[in-house]
């Protein structure tokens, strides 16, 4: 088995429940054009693009204005229900911690834009955790389209078969296999009934990941760089 050098870690439903956070902005948006939102609807758009979300609202709806600036409107809103009630789930911080003292590189891929994933991680305290943070709205498309990923795997410069993506949603594991990577899929209560059959794995919680036989092959592991390096203090040996 192609051993595993990243983790790369959805953001809502895997690290934080905001889905029914991301749903409350919603309703509070939605509700100033007169629309009453129907949270069965809320399904249709776990994965994708707050601005792919209210695009195709627009159009299944007939509302009127940018979706651009309704999309904004949801995520201010949304950033301030996550500061004000912030949910990390069952193993945050101390999953993603543990695998970065594992020596494994870890990145965090989520169809949020930059502030609202911002706002999110300084709620929950793992903003400091990740080496490369990629939203799905700086790279075009967002998921089920594999662009996030693929950003991810390259800012880290880890090939894609040797990451392992973490998601709560069949649009994320989708994502992820069109990436070429491997993906765990742990549901959160959203996502639960959705069919996860093309996911590599499927966990309960974030928790058995720690101890899951994909993450069997130990991370590469990684120079040590700075004063106290090996190279470094042979260097100064012959000074």
């Amino acid at each position: 088995m192609t051993a595993v050098d990243a983790v790369i870690f959805d953001m809502d439903g895997v690290l934080v429940d905001s889905e029914p956070l991301h749903t409350r902005a919603l309703t509070l948006v939605l509700g100033e054009y007169g629309l009453a939102w129907d949270e069965r609807e809320s399904r249709d758009f776990i994965g994708v693009t707050d601005v792919e979300t209210f695009t195709a609202l627009k159009a299944r709806h007939g509302l009127p204005g940018d979706p651009r600036a309704m999309a904004s409107r949801w995520a201010e809103c949304a950033a301030r229900l996550v500061r004000r009630h912030p949910r990390p789930l069952a193993g945050v911080p101390a999953v993603p911690l543990a695998l970065r003292e594992r020596g494994y590189r870890l990145a965090l891929a989520s169809s949020s834009r930059p502030p609202l994933i911002a706002a999110t991680l300084e709620a929950i305290g793992v903003e400091t955790l990740f080496e490369v943070v990629v939203s799905a709205a700086a790279v075009g498309r967002g998921k089920p389209a594999p662009d996030v990923f693929l950003e991810a795997a390259r800012r880290l410069g880890v090939p894609p078969e040797r990451c392992l993506v973490i998601e709560d949603s069949h649009n994320g594991v989708t994502a992820a296999r069109a990436a070429g990577m491997r993906c765990v899929a742990i549901p959160c209560e959203t996502t639960r009934h959705q069919d996860f059959g093309h996911a590599t794995a499927r966990l309960a919680r974030l928790t058995d990941l720690l101890d899951c036989p994909l993450l069997g092959v130990p991370a590469l592991p990684r120079p040590r760089t700075g004063p106290d390096a090996p190279d470094a203090r042979r260097r100064r040996g012959d000074d």
